[in-house]
């Protein structure tokens, strides 16, 4: 049988080797060194090969393995030699792909590029890209503190040739002796170095740079399994900058299950496939939750596995598929169905039963019915969801403390949100039991400091570490131990308040509540009475996204962010000194769902998501242009205009009179006056002292519906 001749130098050509084998498919796989062969595991019908070879010995090999079977075909249809060509270099390694490329000139053998998995990186910080080594050497002369580099060792004598950057380099190569030597040979030793394997986790960089001061963190742009958003999420988590060598450019290539898909399709061709005119094959699909770990496996999901003719999840997961299975490491519905399709050209018609794992339970913070809705549009409809125990149910019960009336958040994948901070910080204020899904032991430091900054130092917290594993662990901490904390694993928290404060459900924060400026003229500030009004006109919804277009002391925008923690507010202001109060405010009622943005509207709007409410408290005569900028991002957002002056009165009857919106819809203008009193007691009497008028105007573009 023909052989898949595989250059690797990436975890995807390793875990394609892996793919191959288990499909019985022969494979040559070559690398670069004997560490390269080192880490490969041992594979039935995979050959490992060591060597730098050039374009003239890549053609050399290839031909010479159709001259052992004495034939000169080199075609895919010969029954000997190699099947496919699979360039799995590393995405710098221009030179060697180039080189394989060229070996096959002429020659009639299909060619694939599997490409690094790509991965999405959000809220990166600090970050300097540059397209080339020499660029990137060229900026670190003019940093500061150390560096550690993470590019490896080939580049090395690039980043070596300035004496002063040398001196902070700490270098992180792979524990290979011809590594050393090269650090050796360019200037590089004693702690310097760090010889280390991967992975490498956010809190492993992180106490990297932590350990040995680095001040810069320098990496290759890379893929899911080169660490790069470990890395960068690492260096943003310590206020560092972080230099990225590689030209933003995206080479051409295919996915590991596409590539696996392409040459298991080579094989049906070359076999007699009696069935190929019959029915496709009946795939029934199980999406299993798997708990926390094998020990949690319910007994319907171990029967799932049981029946299974092929396992599909997370590398983790998989480690609870009985031996012998068919697995792949796959679990998002882009790389699984190539393969299904697969199935279905090769099978006659007969069941053939997929599992794919999840972990935890199904229905909580699961991709099980994002990946069923993927798989129904690819007219797969016999599909069972199984679900699992969630580490939530497993913690609770642990504790001995019921989780039907808690508040349950997650911190997986967004640990830099401001939307969760203020989720939390109102779960601790008002539950008596919060849940907090966490992702190791960076996030547990963060809460412990939000904990510390809010005032909620007397929160209990019981934290489950490894939850159904060996090392399992559950007890309760103080915010100090979260803050302090350096074990690394998997983490799940509940929070105990035993005095929640009660929420408020209607605006109306005393005006002395709020942090005034000392100094004169003070900053302006809206009224209790005219805020509980405002508010009223301006009807929050759930999710919101409000401007407080003038917000002043931020009294508006504490009111709005206060009604609940999914409401977002960017609060605009213009004076420093009123940023400057807005944020004391922020501060004294632990909100993190406020923005501030510090400039003149409609100009700082430009690059703010779309509002959904508008509070205008302060539009500096250009109410006009602000109201347009509004509604050419949401002509449905609700707007409520505070005036005092006769000007910004006359202003707002011009715009009903003169303003032209949008076809199809009309402008509706609500105005009410509001007159407030206050008693004042002068000496043994109280007597009612008048506050100025105040004009509340509502207005939104209503649409025009017609028969």
């Amino acid at each position: 049988m023909k052989k898949v001749l595989i250059y690797a130098g990436t975890t995807e050509g390793r875990q394609l080797a892996e793919q191959l084998s288990q499909a019985g498919i022969p494979c040559d796989l070559w690398v670069a060194t004997e560490y390269g062969k080192l880490v490969m595991p041992e594979l039935s019908g995979v050959t490992v090969h060591v060597g730098r070879l050039d374009a003239e010995e890549m053609r050399a090999y290839v031909t010479e393995k159709c001259a052992e079977t004495g034939r000169n075909d080199v075609s895919p249809a010969a029954d000997e030699g190699v099947l496919a060509v699979v360039d799995a270099t590393h995405p710098y390694a221009v030179l060697v792909s180039e080189n394989i490329r060229k070996s096959l000139t002429g020659l009639d053998i299909p060619y694939f590029r599997l490409l690094r998995c790509g991965e999405e990186v959000s809220d990166i910080g600090k970050i300097q890209y540059f397209d080339n080594f020499e660029s990137c050497a060229s900026e670190l002369i003019h940093t500061r503190g150390n560096i550690l580099l993470t590019t490896g060792s080939k580049e090395l004598p690039v980043f070596c040739q300035n004496e002063e950057v040398r001196s902070r380099l700490f270098v992180r190569i792979l524990p290979a002796e011809e590594n050393i030597s090269v650090c050796r040979q360019n200037g590089i030793c004693g702690k310097q170095i760090l010889a280390m394997q991967g992975p490498f986790s956010t809190e492993l960089n992180l106490a990297l740079i932590h350990q040995f001061s680095i001040s810069c963190l320098v990496t290759k742009e890379g893929g899911e399994h080169s660490g790069y958003a470990d890395k960068l999420t690492a260096a943003k988590d310590a206020g560092i900058t972080c230099f990225v060598i590689g030209n933003r450019i995206r080479e051409e290539g295919m996915t590991l299950p596409e590539v696996f898909a392409a040459v298991t399709e080579l094989v049906d061709e070359r076999i007699d496939k009696p069935w190929a005119k019959t029915s496709p094959a009946k795939i029934q699909i199980s999406l299993v939750g798997i708990g926390m770990s094998g020990a949690t496996l319910t007994g319907e999901a171990v029967h799932a596995l049981q029946e299974a003719d092929m396992v599909f999840g997370a590398e983790r997961m998989l480690e609870v598929v009985p031996e012998g299975k068919k697995t792949y490491p796959f679990y998002q519905a882009k790389d699984i169905l190539p393969l299904l399709d697969h199935i279905q050209r090769q099978k006659n018609g007969n069941n053939y039963k997929i599992t794919i794992l999840f972990s935890g339970d199904t229905g909580f913070y699961s991709g099980a019915y994002k990946i069923k809705s993927e798989l129904k549009k690819c007219n797969y409809e016999d599909i069972k969801i199984i679900s699992g125990i969630s580490s939530i149910s497993y913690l609770s019960s642990a504790a001995g403390i019921p989780w039907q009336e808690a508040k349950i958040l997650s911190m997986h994948g967004k640990s830099g949100d401001p939307e969760l901070k203020a989720q939390l910080l109102d779960a601790l204020f008002h539950q008596r039991e919060t849940f907090l899904l966490v992702s190791g032991a960076s996030d547990l430091q963060k809460i412990g400091t939000w904990l510390e900054e809010a005032g909620l130092t007397e929160i209990r917290i019981i934290s489950g570490f490894q939850l159904s594993y060996d090392d399992e662990e559950i007890r309760m901490i103080s915010y100090k131990e979260a803050k302090n904390t350096k074990k690394q694993g998997l983490y799940t928290l509940l929070f105990l308040n035993e005095n929640p404060v009660p929420r408020g459900i209607v605006p109306g924060i005393a005006d002395e509540n709020f942090v005034r400026s000392e100094g004169s003229p003070r900053v302006p500030m809206t009224k209790e009475e005219v805020r509980a009004l405002s508010l009223c006109k301006l009807a929050l919804t759930e999710n919101a996204v409000v401007y407080d277009v003038g917000s002043g002391t931020g009294s508006i925008a504490i009111e709005c962010a206060l009604r609940s923690p999914g409401v977002l507010v960017y609060a605009i202001e213009q004076k420093p000194e009123a940023v400057r109060l807005l944020r004391k405010n922020m501060e004294k009622f632990h909100l993190a769902n406020i923005i501030p943005v510090e400039g003149t509207a409609p100009e700082v709007l430009k690059g703010l998501e779309p509002p959904t409410h508008v509070f205008i408290g302060g539009s500096g005569g250009r109410l006009w242009s602000i109201l347009t900028g509004v509604w050419n991002k949401n002509p449905d957002a609700r707007v409520v205009v505070t005036a005092v002056s006769l000007e910004t009165i006359a202003e707002i009857s011009h715009l009903e009179a003169d303003f032209t919106p949008p076809e199809g819809r009309k402008l509706q203008c609500e105005t009410v006056q509001l007159q407030v009193s206050r008693a004042n007691q002068l000496g043994a009497y109280h007597m009612m002292k008048a506050e100025n008028p105040v004009y509340i105007c509502t207005m939104y573009l209503q649409k025009i519906y017609t028969k």
